[in-house]
């Protein structure tokens, strides 16, 4: 067996004027909450993989939100057995942070990914968020 294969991603951090982030609970997991993220398709950049993945998860663009550039470095974490697929044992995440323009966005869930919406403070979310993904939460949020 050879070493563990790590996809890259994105995770997108969208905080308001309280600097609370827009959190989503996951549609097959209800109470787990987390973070718009996805992988880096090739010849994209991350950066384009962050507007992406936060426009078909979210229904967010560059009307509602703007990106104030990549925060906490890369993250990584092993997925349990029962998610892995394949070769591919886990992720490693370079995180973006976006700010609203206007407080009153209204997210659209994808319904696929995501079927709630709310806004929460950071630590909060990392309560909320699976294990597994909890520490590069608290390293990049700052709480923990």
């Amino acid at each position: 067996m050879g070493a563990p294969r790590f996809r890259a991603g994105v995770i997108v951090a969208v905080r308001d004027s309280r600097d609370r982030v827009l959190a989503f609970e996951r549609c097959d997991t209800a109470g787990a909450w987390q973070l718009p993220q996805g992988g880096i398709d090739a010849g994209e950049t991350a950066l384009h993989a962050a507007w992406r993945e936060l426009g078909e998860e979210t229904g967010l663009g560059p009307d509602q939100v703007v990106c104030e550039g990549s925060i906490g470095g890369w993250t990584v974490y092993e997925l349990p057995e029962q998610f892995r697929r394949g070769d591919v044992w886990g992720q490693a995440h370079l995180w973006f942070g976006f700010r609203v323009v206007d407080d009153n966005i209204e997210p659209v869930c994808d319904g696929t990914e995501f079927g709630a919406w709310r806004w929460m403070n950071a630590a909060d979310l990392i309560d909320q968020v699976v294990e597994f993904r909890r520490p590069g939460y608290q390293q990049v949020l700052g709480h923990g």
